[in-house]
C-alpha cells in the first residue's frame, strides 16, 4: 500500500477512490447535472458525459437534472453525492454516514445500490455507519474504531450485542 492521507483529493480520485462525505456536501446552487459533471473532472480515462449507469442506479436523478441540488430532499441529495462519486468509476467507494437524516425507504434503496455495486459489479465499498441494521445488511466485515484505533473487527456475523454494548453504547 501507499500513504494517501496527505495526498490532495484529485490525486486520490486518480487512484480510484470515490468519497461521499458525511452531510453529502453537494453544491446547492448547481443543478443535479452540474454536480454530477464535477465528478468527471477527476475521472480516469477522461469522458465528458455522465455515465448512463448512474441513472440506472438512481433513476430519480435523471428526472431532476435541471433542479438545483439545494432543492432536493436529503435522500435525493445523498443519491446525488453517491452518483457524483460513482462518476469517477472508482475501485473503492468510501461513504461516511450514508443514512444520516434520510427517510427509511431511501435508506433501503441506497442499501440495495451498495449491495449491487459490491456483489454484482465487484466494487469495494467501505461504509462508516452508526445504524447497525444498515451496516449488517450491506457489510461483509466490520471494524469498531475508537479514536482511530480498531477495538474489534471480524466477519459481520460476529458483530453481536455484547460488542455493541461494550463499544457502541453511551
Amino acid at each position: 500500500g501507499q500513504e494517501i492521507t496527505r495526498k490532495p483529493v484529485e490525486s486520490r480520485a486518480r487512484l480510484g477512490i470515490g468519497y461521499v462525505p458525511q452531510g453529502r456536501e453537494i453544491f446547492p446552487q448547481l443543478t443535479v447535472e452540474e454536480n454530477l459533471r464535477l465528478g468527471l473532472v477527476g475521472r480516469r480515462g477522461g469522458g465528458r458525459e455522465v455515465p448512463e449507469r448512474i441513472f440506472e442506479l438512481f433513476p430519480v436523478l435523471k428526472t431532476m437534472l435541471r433542479r438545483r441540488g439545494g432543492d432536493l430532499s436529503g435522500g435525493q441529495q445523498q443519491q446525488l453525492a453517491i452518483g457524483r462519486a460513482l462518476v469517477l468509476e472508482p475501485k473503492l467507494l468510501i461513504l461516511d454516514e450514508p443514512t444520516e437524516g434520510i427517510q427509511p425507504n431511501v435508506v433501503q434503496d441506497i442499501g440495495d445500490v451498495l449491495i449491487r455495486l459490491n456483489r454484482e459489479e465487484g466494487l469495494t465499498v467501505l461504509v462508516v455507519e452508526q445504524k447497525l441494521k444498515f451496516a449488517r445488511r450491506v457489510a461483509h466485515r466490520f471494524s469498531i474504531l475508537d479514536r482511530g484505533r480498531s477495538m474489534a473487527a471480524g466477519e459481520i456475523d460476529a458483530l453481536d450485542e455484547g460488542l455493541v454494548a461494550r463499544y457502541l453504547t453511551v
